[in-house]
């Protein structure tokens, strides 16, 4: 596969991520987080994110966002979420396996949730045949690449907190939000209120694994548990920490991330004079959804790989990596064209 429009999965890793493994690779040290490196990246956390800031590094990110969740929840709740969000439609049901808890999928406008329509399900409250309400978990940016503003953060942490509730976030493309946003990360996430963050790494240039951090002391007391029966802590830890130690010490992860939005941005531009391709959602962070008739899906597919969202309506998402480069991206339009 020369370029993939599919998923910034699809991409590798970034040159010095595999770095920060070689070096962390040359001598002996403690397993399961009791390392340098991870002590190391801890620290690096907290000056990226705030002293409160409580990491933890786990593998994947439907590992990091189950276990945050079940950390923040007892069986008995339920955890609200945008329809469209990834604990809703992609993790196969672990969150509900896991936690116990019910989900409550909520309308979305672009991918996100406004108080109202949170506050229409926080009902039922000591009712004991009610799932009792006590996470929101939405992402940032949404599954539609959209972002929510500093000050909708912090309106809807209030309305949890106000509900003896938290706020998860699920931070898969965290590093293009504030790249996109133009602020530290610190600033819409652990200055709004947010309790618990779940922060990627593997779709910004990372080999493998994401983090888990809690903004509470009392909200991580337990976790290193979870974690363990959850089967997500790492022997080998360091090879996690050194690469988050890597990504975010001299801000690469939002280097990484901006350029994977800019590029998004260049296809845009590029396609916006093409009438038979329609962009459907604001163009924010690192994706392109556009609709596009049944004809051109076909025959673009047989030169590149991406995915259709919506098979009805037509729409399909191109999504740009830190390593999509113009010419990735003119080929792309040309082919188009050349269909056309």
């Amino acid at each position: 596969m020369k370029h993939s429009f599919g998923s910034d999965n699809h991409s590798g890793a970034a040159p010095e991520i595999m770095q920060a493994i070689i070096d962390a690779n040359r001598e002996f040290q403690v397993a399961y987080g009791e390392d340098e490196y991870t002590t190391a990246a801890i620290k690096t956390f907290k000056k990226v994110m705030g002293e409160e800031a409580i990491p933890f590094f786990v593998f994947n990110g439907t590992g990091a966002n189950i276990l945050a969740l079940k950390a923040l929840t007892k069986s008995y709740n339920s955890i609200l979420c945008p329809e469209n969000a990834h604990i809703n439609v992609d993790e196969c049901g672990a969150p509900e396996n896991i936690t116990g808890a019910k989900l409550i999928p909520l309308p979305a406008n672009n991918g996100k949730v406004s108080p109202a329509q949170v506050k229409r399900e926080l009902k039922g409250f000591g009712f004991q045949h009610h799932s009792q309400p006590k996470v929101l978990s939405i992402s940032q940016p949404t599954e539609l690449g959209t972002l929510y503003t500093p000050g909708e953060i912090k309106e809807l942490a209030d309305l949890m907190h106000a509900h003896n509730g938290y706020l998860h976030v699920d931070g898969s493309r965290i590093s293009n939000a504030a790249a996109s946003l133009g602020l530290p990360i610190k600033k819409f996430i652990t200055d709004q209120g947010v309790d618990a963050l779940s922060f990627g790494g593997t779709k910004n240039g990372l080999l493998i694994g994401e983090a888990v951090i809690f903004f509470r002391e009392e909200l991580a007391e337990n976790f290193q548990y979870i974690r363990k029966q959850g089967a997500q802590l790492f022997s080998k830890n360091r090879f996690i920490a050194a690469q988050f130690d890597a990504f975010l010490k001299d801000g690469l992860n939002i280097r990484l991330a901006s350029h994977s939005n800019a590029m998004a941005k260049y296809l845009q531009s590029e396609l916006k004079d093409i009438k038979d391709v329609i962009i459907t959602r604001p163009v924010e962070t690192n994706v392109v959804f556009a609709r596009i008739s049944n004809e051109l899906c076909e025959k673009l597919m047989k030169k590149h790989y991406f995915y259709v969202w919506d098979e009805e309506s037509g729409e399909v998402r191109w999504m740009c990596s830190f390593n999509t480069t113009k010419e990735d991206i003119d080929n792309f339009v040309q082919d188009i064209k050349s269909i056309l």
